[in-house]
């Protein structure tokens, strides 16, 4: 993102290796946002049919039955579009999306949770890139929350919803769940393959760059818990400087490495 919901990112450290030049970074930042955001410039919802139709109108929800309604673009009719014939849905997020990461951002977990579950109960399995980061943040909710049986549901939830887009990011979830169980184990052996893939792409591929964000963010968690502090250290500083693409992942990588680096003023990258 952009500002990383405002916050600046820490220096690289001198013997970490940025992959791309500052430039391209910039501009695969700003790609990366306005998909985050859904930004429509014309200001009508897109829907994407899998038959490679297309829709145009307001998507007002998604139906208990499973179905997109759509107001038509210049009509009062409305449409009931089966949400497994859906594609790709290009709408700009609610303001309740940027109420919940404002709050998110202010450690309001209660409120972010509750703004959360609000959307992905009406937008439930849009194939849209907030409403699948809003899912996703749900199990982050819980977690943080302390509530892990009500984070495995929800992360059982989330790769029920988006089982081919967010297989990767669901990983990193049940991942992070386990290491909140304290079962190292586990964690490490569904990160392993994620962040080993991260680190040979040569361009990062789209598809799979808020999952790498939030890998290397988890990674430093375990690592820190194991008392691998430089490997920590590591792994935070790779989330804000080159897989910052997921901007709650980079909040809290930020946050970590500062917390880090001021309790353990010795410590560096290896």
């Amino acid at each position: 993102m952009l500002s990383h919901g405002g916050i600046t990112s820490l220096p690289p450290p001198e013997r970490m290796k940025l992959r791309f030049p500052f430039r391209l970074q910039q501009l695969l930042s700003a790609v990366v946002g306005a998909l985050f955001l859904g930004s429509v410039a014309s200001g009508q919802d897109t829907i994407t049919m899998k038959t490679g139709a297309i829709q145009q109108g307001k998507v007002l929800g998604v139906t208990p039955s499973g179905n997109l309604e759509l107001q038509v673009a210049g009509s009062t009719n409305r449409l009931g579009l089966p949400l497994n014939s859906v594609a790709e849905v290009k709408m700009t997020s609610p303001p309740e999306y940027a109420q919940a990461y404002a709050a998110y951002t202010a450690k309001d977990y209660a409120k972010s949770l509750t703004l959360m579950k609000a959307l992905v109960e009406k937008f439930k399995g849009l194939p849209a890139p907030w409403a699948q980061q809003a899912s996703l943040m749900i199990g982050e909710l819980y977690i943080l929350s302390d509530d892990l049986p009500k984070a495995e549901a929800a992360a059982a939830d989330f790769k029920r919803l988006y089982p081919t887009t967010g297989a990767l990011q669901a990983d990193v979830l049940f991942a992070r769940i386990a290491a909140a169980k304290g079962d190292m184990a586990t964690a490490k052996e569904k990160l392993g393959p994620i962040t080993e893939a991260a680190l040979k792409e040569k361009v990062i591929n789209p598809a799979n760059a808020l999952a790498y964000s939030q890998a290397f963010l988890v990674s430093g968690q375990v690592k820190e818990k194991e008392g691998n502090l430089p490997g920590a250290l590591e792994d935070y500083l790779r989330t804000v400087t080159i897989f910052y693409h997921d901007r709650t992942a980079v909040t809290s990588a930020q946050d970590r490495a500062n917390t880090l680096r001021e309790a353990h003023k010795e410590v560096v990258v290896p």
